[in-house]
């Protein structure tokens, strides 16, 4: 078998010679790509009675019969075919007769030209939960092994409905890939992945290969655990990007053109003139300008969106320890909420707790000349009458504690349901009609609460609070339906019956 001349040139015979003389007839515009299987439109479906290898192989290369290679700019290498030229490998093989040699030939390839050898593996097997068979061990997993078996990077399936997020400070290239696969379908597998040296069992013992490089997250889990990655060797020779298996290959492989090539390997672009690059020394006027233009949009757009991103981020640590109070929480937590809630409508708020312990209610709310006792109760599920009985102790016992400081009305608010989604909830805290009309304050739910709050409705919190209506005269806006025997109730109550407060 006759060799090619170390330079590339003089290829005569053998395997790769035909290869060879038809991608030497000049560029096509087409980046070529390793692919290791076996062209899927010249694969004939095996016999259902076929071996496994057959029906093994056909089914390896049918993964990639929908991608549309030359939209995309590639012109595909299957098994067989050259590889030296490619500009990038998708899940190359190690095993000889299955695309060890089309590896090696990428590999000298790229290190000829010296540019990185730009490598695409799939991390486990998205078919491995249909095969029935469950193993004591565990899930199962993957792993993607580096030539000559020098490492690896293992992958543990992640459980369903895993949540994913992209890693932060992130390149253009890497970037655009984690939003592409964070999109994937909902119930679309993930794997967490990790480094991991490689034990050879030879003649002299075992050999433990411990590859040296660098893995950068992508996409992590919620451990911060990578399960999109890209792992660079030590030398910079081999660029790994490690994505889970079951992707849409055409979203990959325009990928792959788009972003990665240009990043990593603009050349390969270059030589084959395609439509996807042109040399910025050979562009128009037109041209610059308008990649100018693009360019500093993108510029403005990336800076406007971590502005924009860092004032969610300051708005939701801001808004967070309110709204999960006021919706989820119990004891201090949701009394401190309440009161952020009467502070921003106006009032000043004292923490009775501090002042007085579990003598009398949470809070003191006085607002233009009104003094009010607030009582703060959560339940997780409906709550007991007896919660109005507390408040009203507290109204009891209030003139012994501070007795030159009479209040003027009192408010219960309760947190009522809290296990269930807040829409889910009844919206009033008690819903017996008799009861209800006996409560001589008024009783809001911190679902409504919650949603003055949100609009900043301030005026509507005063006015529950204070048992008045907005306009000022006296209702009952938040008891859920008290009648004018209740707000009598609460008059008499108010004043101990005497005409006293």
């Amino acid at each position: 078998m006759a060799a090619a001349t170390p330079g590339g040139g003089g290829v005569t015979g053998g395997r790769y010679g035909s290869d060879m003389a038809a991608h030497l007839s000049g560029p096509n515009g087409l980046v070529p790509v390793h692919i290791a299987v076996h062209d899927p439109s010249e694969m004939e479906e095996p016999d259902p009675q076929a071996a496994d290898y057959a029906r093994q192989r056909f089914a390896a290369s049918a993964r990639y019969a929908g991608i549309r290679w030359s939209e995309h700019g590639v012109e595909p290498r299957w098994l067989d075919q050259d590889t030296s030229t490619c500009a990038a490998a998708i899940n190359p093989s190690h095993f000889s007769g299955r695309g060890a040699d089309e590896f090696d030939r990428f590999l000298s390839g790229a290190a000829s030209r010296r540019e990185p050898a730009l490598i695409i593996a799939t991390m486990g097997n998205v078919d491995d939960d249909n095969n029935g068979v469950r193993s004591v061990f565990g899930r199962p997993g993957g792993r993607v092994d580096f030539r000559h078996f020098t490492g690896s990077i293992a992958g543990k399936r992640l459980l369903a409905g895993a949540e994913v997020s992209l890693a932060p400070d992130l390149d253009a290239a890497d970037r655009d890939l984690g939003l592409r696969l964070r999109n994937r379908p909902a119930n679309a597998p993930w794997w967490a992945m990790a480094v991991q040296p490689t034990a050879m069992e030879g003649p002299r013992g075992t050999t433990v290969h411990t590859p040296e490089g660098e893995l950068v997250p992508i996409l992590v889990d919620s451990l911060g655990e990578p399960v999109v990655a890209r792992w660079t060797s030590g030398d910079g020779q081999q660029i790994w990007y490690v994505i889970p298996d079951g992707v849409d290959w055409n979203t990959v492989v325009d990928w792959l053109v788009q972003r990665a090539l240009p990043e990593h390997v603009p050349a390969a672009l270059r030589r084959v003139r395609s439509r996807h690059s042109v040399d910025p020394d050979l562009e128009t006027p037109a041209e610059k300008q308008a990649r100018g233009a693009l360019e500093e949009m993108e510029r403005r757009y990336r800076e406007e969106k971590t502005r924009l991103q860092a004032d969610l981020e300051q708005a939701r640590q801001e808004a967070e320890p309110v709204r999960s109070g006021l919706l989820y929480g119990s004891g201090a937590e949701l009394v401190d909420a309440v009161a952020v809630v009467l502070r921003a409508a106006g009032f000043t708020v004292t923490d009775l707790d501090a002042e007085l312990g579990t003598q009398s209610a949470d809070l003191l709310a006085e607002l233009d000349g009104s003094a009010c006792l607030v009582e703060v109760k959560a339940a997780s599920g409906a709550a007991g009458e007896k919660l109005v009985s507390y408040l009203q102790r507290h109204l009891e016992t209030w003139p012994q504690l501070r007795p030159g400081q009479p209040v003027t009305c009192a408010a219960l608010i309760v947190n009522h349901q809290h296990r269930l989604y807040p829409a889910e909830r009844p919206a009033e805290v008690y819903q017996r009609k008799g009861f209800v009309d006996a409560i001589p304050f008024p009783v809001l739910a911190t679902t409504t609460l919650f949603a003055w709050w949100c609009a900043q409705d301030w005026p509507a919190v005063r006015a529950a609070v204070l048992g008045r209506s907005q306009s000022g005269e006296p209702g009952s806006p938040s008891t859920g339906g008290s009648e004018p025997q209740g707000r009598r109730r609460r008059r008499w109550f108010l004043s101990g019956g005497d005409g006293t407060t």
